[in-house]
């Protein structure tokens, strides 16, 4: 496969380094992503999310959470050796890491481990100064002629008279 350079886009560009980083990470990322442990990622709300990792076989003990740089990243190991002798093994017991890329603003508010399911919630909080807000708008006869502060003061002083 070929590689695409992102070069330009980092010396072009200014706050979009997580975007880019985003880019690189996912052309150059293993190709064979492993499916274990399986995983839904669900819409609760608006602005919550929920994201549930089927970690049957795993204790609270065996798994670790972490968010790090808008990372989260799901752990789970076993670290007792079963010395159990099967006669057929088809249960995976096996070691994982799972990371998820979370836009801005989302972060981890509870995590959940019962009948086999990690479910682990997200919460997508933008601050006050990031959110629309509305401008009221003046109907005064100077919005159309366009006077200088010097002007419009005169124009005051001259009312107040």
């Amino acid at each position: 496969m070929n590689s695409v350079d992102l070069t330009p886009l980092y010396r072009s560009s200014i706050g979009f380094d997580r975007l880019a980083s985003l880019l690189d990470s996912a052309l150059t990322s293993d190709t064979t992503p492993s499916g274990y442990p399986p995983y839904n990622i669900e819409i609760i709300d608006e602005n919550c999310y929920a994201i549930t990792l089927a970690v049957a076989g795993f204790s609270q003990d065996n798994l670790d959470i972490q968010v790090e740089k808008g990372v989260l990243m799901v752990r789970g190991s076993h670290s007792d050796k079963d010395d159990s002798k099967y006669l057929y093994h088809g249960i995976a017991n096996r070691t994982f890491e799972r990371k998820f890329n979370l836009a801005d603003y989302v972060e981890v508010t509870n995590a959940d481990l019962a009948n086999g399911l990690l479910t682990i919630d997200l919460v997508k909080e933008i601050p006050e100064a990031m959110k629309p807000k509305s401008i009221a708008i003046n109907t005064t006869a100077q919005a159309i002629d366009h006077k200088t502060d010097s002007e419009q003061k005169v124009m005051k002083a001259n009312k107040a008279a």
